[in-house]
C-alpha cells in the first residue's frame, strides 16, 4: 500500500529545533508495516509561495502518486478544507488526520476541520465524547507510542550515567519545575530547545532514557482558555511510552485515562504536586530494586502494547473500511476544481491595510519577527471564534495574511 504523509521534517519548519517527531517516528513504522512511503513536507514555508501554491503542490503530488492512504498531521490551516475535500471526494484515498493537543485544540480546530477525513485519530479521550455530542462519528481514539528503533531492555541502576534527566523544550512553567527540585537539591540534567543544553538529536534521545535512573514527564500543556477563564490542561505526552519503551524509568505527572495504557506504580509511576514529586525522586533513588522492577515491566508491557506498529495498524485498517471508492473521472477534475476554488485566496486591499493595523503596534511592542507572529496569533484567535470552519478555508484570513508566521 502507498502512504502519502503530510507533516514536518523538523519541528515548527526550523532545522535547528531537529527532525519532528512525526518524522522521526511515523515514517519508519509505516515502513516497517510493509507500505511504500511518499513525504510532503507541509511545514517547508520556502519551497512555496504562499499557501494556494502549498495547496496546489500537494494535490499534484496526490494526483503524481495515487496514494491509497493520505496521513496528515496537520498544525492548522496549512491544508485547506475545499483541498481535503476535493481529494476525499475526488481520489480513492484514505484520509486520517493524526491530531495533537486536542485537549485544547479541539475547540478551536479538530471540530471544524474534522469532517473532512475518512478517520480522525485524536490521542484525548475527552475530545471523543465532544465529537460525539457534536455528530463526528470518524473520530478515533488512539495514543502515541514507542519507535520498535528504539526499543532497548533497562539497565540496572548501577549501571546509570545520569541521575534524574528531563528531555523536551523549555515552555510554559518547565522552568518552575526544574528550578523548585534544583533549590531542593535535586539537580535535574534538561537536554531540548531552550534548556542550557540546548536541542540534541533524536537519535541521541533513547540513550540518554535509557542510561538515566528517573526519566522525568511534565503534562502540563500551559496555559489554554475554558471559556474566559485561563486554566491548564495537563496531556498524555509522547514521552510516557517513549521512556518505557528505551528502557527507562518514568516518573510523569498524573493525567487523565493514564491508567487506560499503564498500570501506575507497577509500569509507570506518577506524581502530583513539587512535594510529591521531590518524595518520590527520593524514593526511588534510594530504593534502586523497586526502580529497576518498574522499569522492567513498563518496557514489557510497551513492547507488546504500546509501538507504532500496533497503532497505524488499525487505524489504516478502519481507514481502508471508511474511503469511499470513486471514479477517475472526478480524478481528471480535480486541479480544474482547485483553480476555481484558489482565485480566493489573494487577499484585496482591505486585508492588506488591515494586516498593517495589526502588524504596526504588535512589532512596536515586540519587534519584528514576535510582532508579525503575535499579529497573527491575534487574528487567529478572533477567526476561529467568530468565523469558525472559514478560518480553514481558501478564504480564511490567517492564511491569506500570515503565510511565513504561520
Amino acid at each position: 500500500m502507498k502512504i502519502l504523509c503530510f507533516f514536518g521534517k523538523f519541528n515548527y519548519g526550523d532545522v535547528s529545533r531537529g527532525e519532528s517527531y512525526e518524522y522521526v517516528n511515523f515514517i519508519p513504522a509505516l515502513r516497517r508495516l510493509g507500505h511504500e512511503v511518499v513525504f510532503f513536507d507541509s511545514l517547508e514555508r520556502e519551497a512555496y509561495l504562499d499557501f494556494a501554491d502549498l495547496n496546489r503542490q500537494f494535490l499534484a503530488c496526490v494526483l503524481i502518486e495515487k496514494p491509497d492512504v493520505i496521513l496528515c498531521s496537520l498544525m492548522h490551516y496549512e491544508l485547506w478544507a475545499e483541498t481535503l475535500r476535493l481529494i476525499h471526494d475526488k481520489t480513492n484515498a484514505a484520509l486520517i488526520n493524526w491530531s495533537t493537543d486536542d485537549s485544547w485544540k479541539y475547540d478551536q480546530f479538530s471540530r471544524l476541520i474534522a469532517d473532512n477525513f475518512h478517520i480522525y485519530a485524536t490521542t484525548y479521550k475527552t475530545a471523543m465524547q465532544s465529537a460525539a455530542s457534536n455528530g463526528h462519528s470518524n473520530f478515533v481514539l488512539t495514543q502515541w507510542a514507542a519507535n520498535t528503533n528504539n526499543l532497548m531492555e533497562p539497565c540496572r541502576t548501577e549501571e546509570c550515567r545520569f541521575q534524574v534527566t528531563f528531555i523536551g523544550s523549555a515552555y510554559g512553567n518547565r522552568h518552575e519545575w526544574v528550578s523548585s527540585l534544583k533549590s531542593r537539591g535535586i539537580d535535574v540534567q534538561c537536554f531540548g530547545h531552550g534548556w542550557e543544553a540546548g536541542a540534541i538529536p533524536a537519535a541521541d534521545i533513547p540513550g540518554i532514557i535509557n542510561r538515566s535512573v528517573i526519566s522525568l514527564n511534565f503534562g502540563d500543556s500551559g496555559l489554554v482558555m475554558d471559556g474566559l477563564r485561563p486554566m491548564r490542561s495537563r496531556q498524555i505526552k509522547a514521552r510516557i511510552f517513549e521512556v518505557p519503551g528505551a528502557g527507562g524509568f518514568l516518573l510523569t505527572e498524573t493525567a487523565d485515562g493514564l491508567s487506560d495504557w499503564y498500570t501506575i506504580g507497577e509500569d509507570i509511576e506518577v506524581y502530583e504536586g513539587i512535594d510529591e514529586l521531590e518524595a518520590k525522586i527520593r524514593h526511588y533513588l534510594a530504593h534502586p530494586e523497586e526502580r529497576d522492577r518498574i522499569a522492567m515491566e513498563g518496557y514489557r508491557r510497551t513492547v507488546v502494547r504500546h509501538t507504532y506498529e500496533i497503532r497505524f495498524r488499525d487505524l489504516i485498517e478502519r481507514a481502508e473500511r471508511s474511503r469511499r471508492k470513486s471514479n477517475e473521472n472526478g480524478r481528471h477534475s480535480l486541479m480544474d476544481s482547485f483553480a476555481q476554488i484558489e482565485r480566493r485566496h489573494k487577499p484585496g486591499l482591505f486585508l492588506k491595510i488591515m494586516k498593517w493595523m495589526l502588524v504596526l503596534p504588535c512589532t512596536a511592542i515586540w519587534g519584528g519577527r514576535r510582532g508579525s507572529r503575535a499579529a497573527r496569533k491575534i487574528l487567529f484567535e478572533l477567526s476561529w471564534r467568530i468565523m469558525g470552519k472559514k478560518t480553514y478555508s481558501v478564504s480564511g484570513w490567517p492564511g491569506r495574511l500570515f503565510y511565513y508566521e504561520s
